[in-house]
């Protein structure tokens, strides 16, 4: 869920109300005191640096999801086409409730992929749309590229469904003596409409018995319809249809009343032809509302999916239509049958989540939520449902409620929810009880980490020993370092405060820790750092608002920029440039940001500040960045090297290479034969374009750049010369980059000694990086490799502590342990990484392991939840094939 608001619980035990404009008055220059004494900074600190209770999150978060997965994959293996994508959705809530953005994206592609019915096309497309929301760009960049990417464009809904066979009955001549009546005169008040008789009768059963059968209309030549709410325009048209089999330019209105009258006389040909033209027609939101009704009311499943499809292509915004939420929240069983047919399910899944997005306390929500239950068919599927509601419910302080949903859903088998009954006992006054559920669930579980995170909250005395815990089983959970941070600023203690925000800002750039630390600085009085901070969150979000929302952070960026000397032109340039340097990314940030207000070259501006954004982990704000830069560019060739970087980044490299190569023939630029070169690298392994891409690399070097730019170039140059062999030119490339205070060339030039055999120097210019680079847990993972086991085991401890996130020292520690024979420390050493990272190499490993010492049953749960995040993984197909084959 992209913003799930802490329940309200947090907010009454945690929040007092805050004004910043008490604590922010500004005078020129000068900050009015937060404290005259320890014993006043104390309270005054108090008054703002809150930490909110972590809230319980809507997310599927089973205790052993290596397990589920496994399962998940076994059941894909043999279930049918109609439960795939079903499958995969539950996939997909997996990998939400652990965090992996790319992971719930690849598993919506399946679901999608995999749809056994146009109904889960539908929806899995509009979500796989959903999801992507602000790449439209990408899309009109293909476009110029003579690429159509048409997998979210509209679908033609009639030619998904099959053909109905053709329902006529065979027709017969009925005889009266020596006369056969031929024709029948349909009579609609004074209009006589004559038709063919056995073509009418062969529209439907109840036709033929009328004019074939005992009916005293069977003997007549003039049949009165005046009653049958059909007018002498539609019977004529369905005349033609009896002969022809055909609709043509019959306009909606009419057709409408056809289908009203084809289903009163079950004609199936004729109504399938009315849904299937009335589908054709859907164009708006408007006619969709209009029509879905004509379509449940005549149980028209063409037509419903064509509205349905209008419906989903619009969201979010079609959710602020009332008629809209109106048709899909008091749908009954039938109702959602006809509009979404077997992704009923899938429908109000996706619904509930954008809803949820908009806003978790609307009754627009809790109505999805209760239809998502309705439309729930296995236990998996119900204790989500019940789980997402019992989180709504718990946020509108439906307590009693929320209590029953909670129940249920663990009743079902989820754990989680169980965090959501001990929050409800604790509000209700009941701590010790909620103290000795959760101790409950640690005792008889594996525990992870949101088990102890969930119990520090009902601690008789300091939560630090259980927030220690929760730490050690998922250095992921932020509150922990959030809790102990403000702990220790309330103790005086600034800069333990600030080391403990740090570990966790290190390696993972969370919003509301950026946040806190901004108020640290604020308490400390170090506005320029406080500066800092703030920069950076409107960079990642530039509508974020601090302080449970009640203040926005670029008002508190303007005052605290009132007490910080203005930088020129020149100085910012000096700082990014330092900043650069030492490979502060967070700073380099913050600068860039200060010199957009300035209204320097935006272009050049936003393209950096992508490049920073992408290193930091924050795709989706560096995408903004490199659309801004598109904006702002200040030229044609320019623009279409951002437009390149954008196509290269989102997986179009073709393309990319394109743009580069059409901004190149606009002008020669240093950025151009750099995209050039950069994405022709990464896309051929092909050795013999090793040429092309130095020839490039030098062209770029000798266009006008900056050092910033130019050090990039030289060593991306020293790269490719290693991988070529020529070492001597990759160290001057190197140390020329050095000169130029491009400090990432240090880890360059070490390859180039340990290529030498000089393991030694290696090991000194890895030291040097470390030293100089403010975020350096790659530096100590790479200098690992350059020294002796006890030292590498010391770095890699290092890299771990640094950024818990980074899977090679687990996989090289349970390895020394395996060589060692300490098989179950090894096995648990991968395991602990594992419980809160779901990462292919280490479940690859493990299963290997597991294999080693004869645990087959281990082994294939291992591999199939690996195969869940990389299906095409060749050495992970072949030992689950291998595995597979001991299975007992």
């Amino acid at each position: 869920m992209r913003a799930f608001l802490p329940s309200d619980s947090c907010k009454e035990t945690q929040l007092n109300a805050i004004n910043p404009q008490s604590w922010l008055q500004v005078e020129r220059g000068k900050f009015s005191k937060l404290s005259s004494s320890c014993t006043t900074a104390s309270s005054s600190i108090e008054s703002f640096i809150k930490v909110p209770e972590p809230p319980i999150v809507p997310f599927f978060k089973p205790v052993d999801y290596v397990e589920v997965l496994a399962q998940i994959h076994e059941e894909l293996e043999s279930c049918s086409l109609q439960e795939r994508s079903n499958l995969y959705l539950l996939q997909f809530q997996i990998f939400r409730g652990l965090g992996e953005t790319k992971l719930m994206r690849g598993s919506l592609r399946s679901a999608w992929q995999k749809a056994g019915t146009v109904h889960e096309r539908l929806v899995f497309v509009a979500w796989l749309k959903y999801e992507k929301q602000g790449e439209e760009l990408i899309v009109d960049l293909l476009a110029t590229c003579n690429k159509c990417a048409q997998e979210f464009g509209p679908m033609d809904v009639a030619s998904q469904f099959p053909v109905e066979v053709d329902g006529a009955l065979q027709e017969t001549v009925v005889t009266d003596g020596e006369k056969s009546l031929k024709n029948v005169n349909f009579w609609i008040g004074d209009e006589k409409i004559v038709c063919r008789r056995q073509k009418i009768a062969s529209l439907s059963a109840p036709f033929h018995a009328m004019l074939n059968g005992y009916f005293n209309e069977s003997l007549c030549e003039d049949i009165d319809l005046s009653e049958n709410n059909i007018s002498p325009l539609g019977l004529r048209t369905i005349s033609v249809f009896s002969v022809t089999g055909c609709l043509s330019d019959v306009p909606p209105d009419l057709l409408l009343e056809i289908l009203v009258f084809a289903n009163k006389f079950c004609c199936e040909r004729l109504k399938d032809a009315c849904d299937r033209k009335l589908a054709s027609s859907v164009c708006t939101k408007d006619d969709a509302v209009e029509l879905m009704e004509y379509a449940i009311e005549e149980n028209s499943p063409v037509l419903a999916a064509s509205c349905l499809q209008v419906f989903l292509h619009e969201l979010p915004d079609c959710l602020n239509d009332e008629r809209v939420v109106e048709i899909f929240s008091h749908a009954d069983r039938q109702q959602r049958l006809i509009m979404a047919g077997q992704a009923c399910f899938s429908l109000y899944c996706l619904l509930s989540e954008v809803a949820m997005n908009l806003d978790p306390r609307s009754g627009n929500t809790v109505c999805f939520l209760e239809q998502l239950i309705e439309s729930a068919e296995t236990d998996r599927q119900r204790l989500l449902a019940f789980h997402q509601l019992g989180c709504v419910r718990l946020l509108r302080k439906e307590y009693d409620e929320a209590e029953s949903l909670f129940e249920r859903a663990v009743g079902l088998g989820h754990v989680y929810s169980i965090a959501g009954l001990a929050r409800l006992g604790y509000i209700k006054g009941h701590k010790l009880w909620s103290y000795e559920k959760l101790s409950s669930v640690i005792s008889s579980v594996n525990p992870l980490g949101w088990m102890y995170q969930e119990r520090s909250l009902y601690c008789k005395g300091d939560r630090w020993e259980d927030l220690e815990k929760a730490t050690e089983l998922d250095p992921t959970l932020t509150y922990p370092y959030m809790y102990r941070a403000a702990s220790l600023m309330m103790k005086q203690n600034v800069q333990a405060a600030l080391g403990e925000i740090n570990r966790v800002l290190g390696f993972k750039l969370a919003l509301e820790c950026l946040e806190l630390r901004f108020c640290l600085y604020l308490a400390n009085e170090d506005y320029k750092a406080a500066l800092r901070d703030v920069q950076v969150i409107l960079t990642l979000s530039p509508d974020y608002r601090m302080f449970e929302g009640r203040v926005a952070a670029s008002q508190l960026r303007t005052l605290v920029h009132e007490h910080v000397d203005n930088w020129t032109t020149a100085d910012c340039w000096m700082q990014l440039y330092d900043r650069w340097s030492s490979v502060d990314d967070i700073g380099s940030l913050s600068v860039i940001y200060q010199m957009l207000e300035s209204g320097e070259a935006k272009g050049v501006l936003y393209f950096r500040q992508s490049l920073l954004l992408l290193r930091l982990n924050c795709p989706d704000a560096a995408m903004r960045s490199l659309e801004l830069a598109c904006q702002h560019a200040s030229n044609e060739h320019e623009r279409l090297v951002y437009e390149g970087w954008i196509l290269y980044d989102t997986g179009h490299c073709e393309e990319g290479l394109r743009k580069a190569e059409e901004s190149i023939r606009t002008k020669r630029s240093f950025e151009a034969f750099f995209l050039k070169a950069y994405a022709l690298a990464d896309s051929s392994m092909d050795f013999s374009c090793s040429s092309t891409v130095i020839s490039l690399l030098e062209n770029a070097l000798k266009c006008p750049s900056d050092n910033l730019r130019k050090g990039q170039a030289l060593n991306n140059l020293g790269s490719v010369y290693v991988d070529c062999g020529k070492l001597d030119l990759a160290a001057d490339c190197y140390i020329n980059a050095l000169k130029i205070r491009h400090t990432r060339a240090h880890q360059g030039l070490a390859r180039v000694h340990f290529l030498r055999n000089d393991k030694a120097a290696a090991y000194e210019e890895m030291t040097k990086l470390i030293e100089k680079a403010k975020n350096n847990a790659s530096a100590y993972e790479k200098r690992s490799e350059y020294c002796d086991r006890d030292l590498t085991k010391a770095d890699l401890e290092m890299v771990t502590q640094l950024d818990p996130l980074r899977v090679y020292p687990y996989r090289y520690r349970a390895a020394v342990l395996m060589d060692s024979s300490k098989e179950k420390e090894a096995i648990a050493e991968l395991s602990r990484a594992i419980a809160f990272k779901a990462d292919l190499h280490l479940l690859h490993l493990r299963a290997a392991f597991h294999e080693h010492v004869g645990d087959v049953l281990a082994a294939l749960r291992d591999c199939r939840a690996a195969l869940s995040i990389d299906p095409n993984h060749q050495e992970m197909l072949e030992l689950h094939s291998r595995v597979n084959s001991h299975e007992p």
